[in-house]
């Protein structure tokens, strides 16, 4: 007859076996899931609900034209003190999601024509490189959004803030610093594009001996993507004497209250 202790020795095997198999499937499942997540937010669509949003507070009160218009992904959408670190330059934020550069692309007759700003400052081909895409790819819809807002009559200065160096990306870095100097080339042969180089001024942070790695972890969030206080805090000096160098004493002003 079994004893207890023996029946329990071997039962312990057996569920061993099934809670393995239990988390190989949950892990599958989470895998599966997050494929799905990042291949659904590859399409515009996927973000739909921001820019809905967007049109809400719109309906509820209509932005002034003229003011300096911020679209792209994350790195916008998250700069929280977007307002008071360009004061007193009147800015209008509208970042969404994780937002591609052909997102913006496709957004834009509903997050940039509709505010007539005075110059536009964008920031996208992070996460699109990030899953996948060419330089190539993000200079083509760089130009393609150009080409919307020219075809649109506007000849507000645009502004591309360069796709960042990250901890999370760095293996990246070489193909986004290819759409970088290829963009910068462009702004070089247009007066009226302008290239906003902060990628220099995070690599010039690094430590002596870490100047072939990425910037400090100090200029980022928990993730080593999301810029930290410290990242906007060199974005902020950078861009506004881009803006500066773009409309001088032509920038719109927050009026006094």
């Amino acid at each position: 007859m079994a004893t207890s202790s023996g029946v329990h020795a071997r039962r312990w095997p057996r569920r061993l076996a099934i809670a393995a198999g239990v988390a190989i499937a949950l892990a599958a499942a989470g895998a599966v899931a997050v494929r799905v997540f990042f291949a659904r937010a590859a399409e515009a669509s996927f973000w739909e609900d921001e820019i809905e949003a967007f049109e809400a507070a719109d309906r509820a009160s209509m932005p002034a034209p003229g003011a300096v218009l911020f679209v792209g992904s994350s790195s916008i959408r998250m700069w929280d003190t977007l307002e008071r670190d360009m004061a007193p330059v009147r800015v209008l934020n509208r970042g969404f999601g994780g937002a591609h550069m052909d997102h913006v692309v496709a957004f834009a007759p509903r997050i940039v024509a509709p505010y007539a700003p005075s110059a536009i400052v964008v920031y996208a081909g992070d996460n699109d490189i990030g899953a996948g895409a060419s330089a190539d790819r993000v200079v083509a819809d760089f130009e393609r959004l150009v080409a919307f807002v020219r075809d649109g009559g506007s000849r507000a200065p645009i502004a591309f803030v360069a796709i960042k160096p990250s901890r999370l990306r760095w293996e990246l870095w070489p193909r986004m610093r290819a759409a970088n100097e290829r963009i910068a080339a462009l702004a070089a042969a247009d007066p009226s594009l302008s290239y906003v180089d902060i990628a220099t001024p995070m690599l010039a942070l690094r430590a002596p001996g870490e100047e072939d790695g990425p910037p400090p972890g100090t200029l980022f969030r928990f993730d080593g993507l999301h810029l930290s206080a410290a990242g906007y805090a060199v974005w902020t000096r950078v861009v506004r004497d881009a803006l500066d160098a773009m409309l001088g004493d032509a920038l719109p002003k927050v009026e006094a209250r």
